[in-house]
């Protein structure tokens, strides 16, 4: 499906669609298509390299879409104001790196404003995540 008419660059590598033009890929698809529709879950990716045929593809590498995954739910527990475990019934599961003890959690919570024992390092201090925003992969290293 291409993506919008409007000025956009692709989710994965940063270009601007013209040698390769943005499709619109649906983060969580399947049953879950209409649904990354409708919470706006989805990214313009470059058609050939970054969505269906690339090394990096979306279509072809598990990283790409896990990763694509992990930002999804993100985004959506952010803009929703859900918890993991709302993200987990809406969405058929969770894609963070969490434990069942902190699906109470919302994403400002897991990013460290609240965290629980089990994410602390020795001495009580909270250990820092960081929040994935739109670039996942080093494009330096993409060879195209």
């Amino acid at each position: 499906m291409k993506f919008y008419d409007e000025p956009a660059e692709c989710w994965l590598c940063g270009k601007n669609g013209m040698k390769d033009p943005l499709d619109k890929h649906h983060i969580f698809g399947g049953a879950y298509r209409k649904k990354s529709e409708k919470y706006g879950l989805t990214v313009p990716l470059c058609h050939k390299e970054c969505h269906q045929f690339g090394k990096y593809a979306a279509h072809q590498n598990a990283e790409t879409m896990r990763r694509l995954h992990e930002y999804g739910q993100r985004k959506a527990m952010e803009e929703q104001g859900w918890t993991v475990q709302e993200f987990a019934l809406e969405f058929g599961r969770n894609y963070l790196n969490v434990g069942p003890d902190d699906w109470d959690l919302t994403i400002e919570e897991i990013d460290g404003r609240r965290v629980s024992p089990a994410h602390t390092e020795k001495g009580g201090e909270p250990r820092t995540q960081t929040t994935m925003r739109f670039k996942v992969l080093n494009t330096a290293s993409l060879p195209f």
